[in-house]
């Protein structure tokens, strides 16, 4: 579940990507609140929380107005879970909406995936694929919803304000055949392009890596305005989530990450493996 920090970090968010928006600098936000603009910056580094009162003024002052305004007011509340994806709701869990307001936010993402392809760098026919093996109950309706989200997601790939990411996929991720042949073809294909990109970081952990254990815990850790005081990281399961931002909990998948980095292949030797698997070196 998000922890109040969590919620807090949301906001603020929300409230900078707002004030931006409007065309509003710190100073003019924290005069019309009567306040320092340190308060400001704190806010929207989700280090203080802000009264009703004074938020109502902030959104009134940027033009926020409709569901969007009632979704911050009520993360300054207590910190519901859906956000900027109410379209969406049938298609994204309750535990889920919170990762995905913050992925869209994180100026950096460090992910590491032991079974599937991240999601953000998942290609169509591989979504409909996974939804088809993950939840075969859904009917048509709900799988083109899930497909929308996930490509509404892989937009801030091409975005103003791209994050940075770093990708390190187990050797199972490549190899394991999801959607047949043709699919996978396509998908390793992708990947190897993504690749190639300068703000993308990828790298292949083989199986007989010396990986020291935990290599079948799959994480993310969300970095904003390049911070590494506001790293988050995110678990997830079958059913729900957990997001850490406690110092000593991020600490700890930080120092797995390195060793993780260690023991993977170099970004031209995963690419040229991605190649090889998919037929195309």
């Amino acid at each position: 579940m998000a922890t109040p920090t969590i919620q807090r970090r949301r906001l603020g968010n929300a409230l900078k990507r707002a004030r931006e928006q409007a065309a509003r600098t710190q100073d003019e936000a924290a005069e019309r609140i009567d306040a320092a603009a340190s308060k400001i910056s704190r806010l929207e580094l989700g280090q203080s929380g802000i009264k009703l009162t004074d938020l109502t003024i902030l959104l009134d002052y940027y033009g926020v107005v409709g569901h969007e305004a009632e979704w911050m007011k009520e993360l300054a509340r207590a910190g519901r879970q859906w956000g900027r994806w109410t379209g969406f709701l049938g298609a994204i869990p309750d535990w889920f909406r919170t990762y995905v307001d913050l992925e869209a936010d994180a100026s950096e993402l460090r992910w590491y995936q032991p079974e599937v392809v991240p999601g953000i760098l998942q290609v169509e026919s591989y979504i409909r694929a996974m939804n088809l093996k993950a939840r075969p109950g859904l009917s048509d309706e709900e799988r083109d919803q899930q497909l929308k989200v996930r490509l509404e997601r892989q937009a801030i790939l091409d975005g103003p304000h791209a994050p940075v990411l770093h990708f390190i996929l187990s050797e199972s991720v490549i190899r394991r055949n999801i959607g047949g042949e043709a699919v996978m073809r396509e998908q390793l294909l992708h990947l190897a392009e993504a690749a190639e990109r300068p703000d993308i970081e990828l790298q292949v952990l083989p199986f007989n890596a010396q990986t020291f254990g935990a290599a079948w815990v799959g994480f993310t850790i969300m970095r904003f305005d390049h911070d590494a005081a506001s790293d988050v990281v995110y678990l997830e399961d079958y059913t729900d989530a957990t997001y850490l931002d406690r110092p000593d909990g991020v600490q700890s998948y930080s120092a797995l990450w390195n060793r993780l980095q260690s023991a993977a292949l170099g970004q031209v030797e995963s690419r040229n493996m991605i190649l090889g698997l998919a037929g195309a070196d």
